[in-house]
C-alpha cells in the first residue's frame, strides 16, 4: 500500500524528536510518497514555506514523522528508495553569501557559471530521532541516520538503520539532485524534490551502524568526530558484513577488507563527519 503525505505544516518539521507524533502509521512493506522543500524551505517556485517555528523548524525541511507497526527498537528498518524527483531548479552556496543557481531537467543539471553536470538525485536526510527526549537537530548523521549526504542512496538502493525507539518514527527530505563525495562547500545541488519510499522491518539483521546495498555493492557507514573515527566505524561494519555475507572470521575479513574493499569520504560537512566503506560484488572471483 502506498501512502501520500500533502505538503503542508502537518507533515513538515526541522528537527528530530521521538516525543513528536507520527502523521502516518504504516505497516511493514507500505510505501510512502511525499514532497519536501529544498535545505532551504524553498518550494518549487522559489518561495518560501511558512509558516516555520524555531527552533523545530530550523534544520532540513523533513516529512514525517512515519511509524512503522511492529518496528521495535534493536532492530533493523529497511528503507529502499523507489524513486526520487528533483525540482526545477537547485542552490550550491559557498559560505559566507556566495552561491551557484541551477536550472534542472531531463537529468541536466545548468549552472549560472555555464557549466553542465548529469543528475543523480537522492535524499540527504534519512532517518530516525536519537536517544533521549526533546527537540534534536538534523545537521549532524548519527547510528539512526539523519544527514548521511551518501551519494550513493539513489533511486533502487536500500538503507538499513538500526531501530531506537518502537515505532521507528522514521523522517527524510533534504533533496540533492547531484553531490560529490565530501561536499566540499557544505551543500550539494540542494532543491525541492519528490520522492517515494518503501519502509520494511529486518528482525534477522541487527546493525550497530547503517549499512546499504546499492548496484552491485554493499556499502557500510560510519560518523565521528573525525575522519579516522568515521573510518574505523565503517570498516568495523565492513567486517561483520563480510561475517555475513562471506563466513569469515574477524581477522579474516579484516585481512580480506585491505584487498577489495574501498574506503570513501561520504562528507566533511556535517560536524560528524562520514565515510563509507564499499565492498563489490565482483570484488571475489
Amino acid at each position: 500500500m502506498n501512502h501520500e503525505l500533502p505538503l503542508d505544516r502537518g507533515t513538515l518539521h526541522g528537527h528530530f524528536s521521538r516525543d513528536r507524533e507520527p502523521v502516518v502509521t504504516i505497516d511493514p512493506g507500505d510505501s510512502v510518497s511525499f514532497a519536501v522543500p529544498s535545505s532551504t524551505w524553498r518550494l518549487d517556485d522559489q518561495s518560501l514555506f511558512e509558516p516555520r517555528s524555531s527552533p523545530e523548524d530550523d534544520g532540513h525541511a523533513l516529512a514525517g514523522p512515519v511509524e512503522v507497526r511492529g518496528a521495535r527498537e534493536g532492530a533493523t528498518l529497511a528503507v529502499h528508495v523507489d524513486d526520487v524527483v528533483p525540482g526545477p531548479w537547485g542552490d550550491t552556496f559557498v559560505e559566507p553569501r556566495h552561491r551557484v543557481a541551477w536550472e534542472l531537467a531531463d537529468g541536466v543539471g545548468v549552472a549560472t557559471t555555464g557549466h553542465r553536470v548529469a543528475l543523480r538525485p537522492f535524499l540527504g536526510v534519512l532517518g530516525m530521532p536519537p536517544v533521549g527526549h526533546g527537540v534534536h537537530s538534523t545537521i549532524p548523521p548519527r547510528r539512526q541516520g539523519g544527514n548521511i549526504d551518501c551519494k550513493e542512496l539513489v533511486t533502487g538502493t536500500t538503507l538499513y538503520l538500526p531501530i531506537p525507539v518502537d515505532g521507528a518514527l522514521f523522517s527524510a527530505g533534504d533533496g540533492h539532485a547531484a553531490q560529490g563525495d565530501g561536499e566540499l562547500s557544505g551543500t550539494a545541488i540542494e532543491c525541492p524534490c519528490r520522492a517515494r519510499l518503501t519502509l520494511d522491518l529486518r528482525d534477522d539483521l541487527q546493525l550497530d551502524w547503517p549499512c546499504a546495498r546499492i548496484d552491485g555493492a554493499w556499502l557500510t557507514l560510519g560518523f565521528g568526530d573525525d575522519l579516522g573515527q568515521a573510518v574505523t566505524r565503517a570498516t568495523e561494519g565492513m567486517i561483520a558484513l563480510l561475517g555475513r555475507e562471506h563466513g569469515v572470521g574477524p581477522e579474516d575479513a579484516l585481512a580480506l577488507a585491505s584487498v577489495v574493499v574501498d574506503v570513501r569520504v561520504t562528507q566533511v560537512v556535517n560536524g560528524q563527519v562520514g565515510a563509507h566503506a564499499v565492498l563489490r560484488d565482483d570484488a571475489f572471483l
